[in-house]
């Protein structure tokens, strides 16, 4: 038996479909733990398909371990499902179990992290909620008093909320002072989180010192490479990272016709601005000399600036490969190698 979950987030549609794919339930059931317990735990083993979403990691794992074989469809294969004139919660997740009773690979399934890596992975987004938050605040503090006339000098953000003051025109100082407070606190919360990023690479992920060794990897960037990719031998060969983190560009390919396309951005987002971020780094002015970092400029050439953010996009690509190609072999990571260079190596 096959069965389709179409998951909202108070009830859920199932629909039930026999061997010869006959319809013999549809019903729904509450979008919690105890109420799919009893609807699924008085079934024999069976195939149950959903869509990935904000409820599907919890419910894979507690349909799982009920013994089913739980498929979690990715969004970006069941376009007739998103796009169907007759969107309805029944018949949406009647296309989820037939799609998984013919061939579960047409919808390229999701494999979701375990309990412990998505909570750590937590951390990670609730602090980069914060900086984005941060960065916010910021450019509204310096677009007030560029708006008077004023100017608030180039600084990091971790001490703009102590030079900034000096430079806010009294008449703004009841709006925005407020705010500058609210950017101290931000930044007190965000080396929090800093520092159970550093307790945890070294009490719980050791491999991150691993990946540490490339200039410009940092704590963060590590930490977010080991919990998002959790287990390196799903990958059969290094370069398969760049794809699953959405780092290669889309095809488009019809008879000769074959555009430049942007990149695909699947995968998780967090890792891969780390990744870029990591890359602008790499090629940037503090960014010591390495194999890595020759290809890149060698790929960025003099041009506009258009084929600089390719060849951003391109390390941070070979970056994401290198990382795994360490982690997998446990090497020690030579900024030159001697005789093959980096690049040509992890491609």
């Amino acid at each position: 038996m096959t069965v389709g979950i179409d998951v909202s987030d108070r009830f859920s549609s199932l629909c039930f479909l026999e061997d010869e794919g006959e319809v013999i339930e549809e019903s729904r059931v509450r979008t919690t733990a105890p109420a799919l317990q009893r609807r699924f735990g008085v079934l024999s083993p069976c195939r149950v398909v959903l869509e990935v979403g904000t409820h599907s990691p919890w419910m894979s794992r507690l349909l799982g371990s009920l013994g089913h074989e739980v498929i979690v469809a990715n969004p970006r294969q069941v376009r007739l499902i998103a796009e169907s004139d007759r969107k309805r919660d029944r018949a949406d997740a009647e296309q989820l179990a037939r799609l998984g009773r013919v061939d579960p690979s047409l919808l390229r399934p999701i494999q979701h992290r375990g309990e412990d890596a998505q909570h750590a992975l937590a951390i990670l987004r609730a602090r980069d909620a914060l900086v984005r938050t941060r960065t916010n605040l910021i450019n509204h503090v310096r677009g007030a008093v560029k708006a008077v006339g004023g100017r608030v000098p180039a600084c990091s953000a971790a001490t703009f909320h102590r030079k900034a003051p000096a430079h806010v025109p009294g008449a703004l100082k009841p709006a925005l002072l407020q705010l500058l407070t609210t950017l101290a606190d931000l930044t007190d919360r965000i080396r929090a989180y800093d520092h159970q990023v550093e307790t945890a690479m070294v009490e719980r992920y050791p491999a991150g010192q691993i990946l540490r060794q490339v200039p410009g990897v940092g704590s963060l960037t590590a930490l977010a490479y080991l919990l998002v990719i959790e287990d390196p031998t799903r990958f059969r060969k290094s370069r398969e990272v760049g794809p699953y983190l959405g780092l290669v560009p889309r095809q488009s390919q019809s008879g000769d016709r074959e555009p430049q396309l942007s990149i695909t951005k699947a995968g998780d987002p967090l890792l891969r601005r780390l990744l870029v971020q990591s890359a602008h780094y790499i090629l940037g002015p503090f960014g010591p000399d390495s194999d890595l970092r020759c290809w890149g400029l060698r790929l960025a050439g003099s041009g506009s600036s258009r084929g600089k953010k390719r060849a951003v996009v391109a390390v941070a690509r070979k970056l994401a490969v290198l990382l795994h190609h360490l982690w997998v072999t446990g090497e020690v990571y030579e900024l030159i190698a001697a005789e093959e260079p980096v690049a040509a190596r992890v491609d």
